[in-house]
This record gives C-alpha cells, structure tokens and sequence, in this order.
C-alpha cells in the first residue's frame, strides 16, 4: 500500500475541515460550530482539527477565504463559456446572481449575523469581507466587460452584487427561483449599455 506523504495528507485534512465547517455553518450556525462539531463532521479528531486551526475563528477565516477563492475560481472558468459583446448580458446576470444562493451562502450569512453583535469575530471577519467584496466587484467588472471610468458604471456592478445578495437573503426561507429568473431577465436588460463591445 502506498501511503501519501504527509504534506498532502495535511492539505487533504486542511480542506475537509473547511467544507465540513461551511456545512456546519449552514446547518448549525455560529452558535453551533465548534471546533469539535466540524471535527466531527470532517471524520478526523479533535486534535487533528486543533492543529490546523487552533480556534474557531481560525477555521472561519480560513474557510471564508477558501470560498471566496472557490467562488471566484468558479466565476472565471464560467467566464470562457459567455458569448462576446452584449448577448452576454443575460448569462453574466445569471451568474451573478445565482451566485448568492445555497449552503455556501447560507453559511456566510449565518457569519455575518453572528458578527454584527460579535466583536471578536467581527474584527476578524469584516477585513476579509472587504478584501472578498473587491475581488467579488473585480470579477463582475471582468465578466461584463465594463470601462469602470463611465460614470455610473462602478455604481451599477456594485449594484448587482447587492441585489444578488438581496436575492440570496430572498431564497434562504422559501425557493425564489421563478422570481430571480424573472429579475435576472430585466437585470440583464438594465446592465447591457455598460457591457463592453
């Protein structure tokens, strides 16, 4: 049998631990995501979770920036798939704001509530939100093509990010799919003068 080195073992517990947290996060929420939960849902034991991620909000930190780089990872393959011009309009709309939706953002969600009247997770987790909410507009801007120097423009990106997550906030209680695709079709309509030709 061939073992696998150690270092990619550490990397494989590493990632099982922050799936298993953006599981329990949405399942649990703040209050119940602990160390030992995630542990135990990642199938690896406590001490082994404590080596990697010493407290909780090591984990959380750990795991927000791995979804963001997931998010944005994904966000750019979709990229290579968008037709050029402003027939692009409907699918980037689409993509933007489908992108708020499912365990991942319910987990961010439980976070930010749990952060508002948290100060110590608060001031961990409101630096990285910033530098995840930069990336986040950087992508839509590259994904629509936009020249950020017309007025309205930035605006208008920002904009979409927000309702994306106003839509998210919308289909955590009841599925708001037929909704968002009718939002998504006049989203489009409204982005499509600051796609780039």
């Amino acid at each position: 049998m061939v073992r696998e080195p150690r270092q990619e073992r550490s990397r494989t517990t590493r990632l099982r631990l922050m799936e298993a947290a953006v599981d329990c996060l949405a399942e649990f929420g703040w209050t119940g995501t602990t160390v030992g939960v995630v542990a135990e849902r990642a199938g690896v034991s406590r001490g082994a979770a404590q080596h990697h991620f010493p407290t909780r909000e090591d984990l959380v930190v750990a795991t927000v920036e791995y979804l963001a780089e997931q998010q944005i990872a994904e966000l750019r393959r979709r990229a290579d798939t968008l037709p050029p011009g402003r027939r692009r309009a409907e699918p980037v709309a689409r993509l933007l704001l489908n992108t708020y939706t499912g365990p991942k953002f319910r987990a961010a969600l439980h976070l930010w509530v749990a952060a508002s009247t948290d100060d110590a997770l608060r001031a961990v987790l409101a630096p990285l939100e910033a530098k995840v909410g930069r990336e986040a507009h950087r992508v839509a801007v590259d994904l629509l093509d936009a020249d950020e120097s017309r007025p309205g423009v930035r605006e208008t990106v920002q904009a979409t990010l927000d309702l994306a997550r106003g839509l998210g906030l919308a289909d955590l209680l009841s599925d708001d799919s037929k909704r968002r695709e009718r939002l998504v079709r006049q989203w489009a309509r409204m982005v499509e003068p600051i796609i780039g030709e």
